[in-house]
């Protein structure tokens, strides 16, 4: 049966300037609805003050909590057979790409990504599950691994469907 892929966990963690990346996140989600409150709260209603209280202090600890947990949970891996990626908060996710199912490797900077020096590497099969990502990598790491996965997938034999 040539070679077996198993499914394991796997080694690499992503690069610390992601805690930033999704604390920024969660920032430009959390920071409009507390400033649109409190705007409505001086302006229009002071009883909307509490609710722009309590969302800032709900975002302040979602945004210190929760990128430490996705740090310790996402992780990823590339063998000479396969990627592996295991990513999830709480219903966690691992999945494996054989080298000889890569159809396509590409990088993405958003702008945040590019202020901080991060890429994520999307890896592109058949699979109905989508494409398997990650997200988070220092930008130089995102290159060479892209440049490595198209190597490897090359000389990989296989249809790649």
């Amino acid at each position: 049966m040539g070679n077996t892929v198993r499914l394991r966990p796997p080694n690499n963690q992503l690069n610390r300037r992601c805690l930033l990346w999704w604390r920024a996140w969660i920032a430009l989600v959390v920071g409009p609805i507390v400033a649109a409150l409190a705007a409505l709260g001086l302006l229009v209603a002071p009883v909307l003050v509490v609710p722009a209280g309590i969302a800032a202090a709900v975002g302040v600890a979602y945004g210190v909590i929760m990128p430490l947990w996705w740090y310790r949970v996402h992780r990823w891996e590339v063998t000479d057979t396969a990627v592996y990626t295991r990513t999830g908060y709480f219903w966690q996710e691992s999945r494996i790409a054989p080298m000889s199912r890569i159809q396509t490797v590409d990088t993405v900077r958003g702008p945040l990504q590019q202020l901080l020096r991060l890429a994520t590497v999307t890896v592109t099969t058949a699979s109905a599950k989508g494409a398997v990502r990650i997200a988070g990598l220092d930008a130089d790491l995102a290159a060479d691994l892209a440049a490595e996965l198209t190597q490897i997938t090359q000389a990989t034999p296989g249809d790649a469907t």
